[in-house]
């Protein structure tokens, strides 16, 4: 048997026993359940933020002063979560089970949040967010 076969049969092993260790399962278990009951307590906030008028009216007035700033506003949808790009700037709307966190970088390093409701002027706060410094 050469060392290579040898080397990938003790591999081999060394997989199948991890996957027996039941404290390896459980733990496995408890992090997928945890991981389940967060979810289920921000999918009401990621429904909201999809199909609010809040968020319709923020890609628009995005645009809109963007335009007048001469600054392109590129907007991502990242699994439930809304990213907006203006030259350095990023805004990224987080649903989490608090409610919606807005998350401000610049240059990729984070410099503010806050929880947002989505209700109210969606152009008061496009134009805070592109405006400030």
């Amino acid at each position: 048997m050469s060392f290579l076969d040898s080397l990938e049969n003790n591999l081999k092993a060394l997989e199948s026993r991890e996957e027996k260790d039941p404290e390896k399962l459980r733990r496995e278990h408890e992090q997928r359940e945890a991981d389940r009951a967060a979810a289920l307590l921000r999918a009401p906030h990621a429904e909201a933020l999809k199909k609010s008028p809040f968020t319709s009216e923020l890609l628009t007035q995005c645009r809109v002063i963007g335009h007048g700033m001469r600054v392109l506003v590129q907007f991502t949808w990242i699994g439930d979560t809304l990213r907006l790009d203006a030259k350095a700037k990023r805004l990224e709307l987080v649903p989490t089970a608090d409610g919606i966190e807005a998350q401000y970088s610049v240059d990729g390093v984070r410099t503010a949040s806050e929880l947002i409701t989505l209700t109210g002027g969606a152009e008061e706060f496009a134009r805070r967010w592109l405006t400030q410094e």
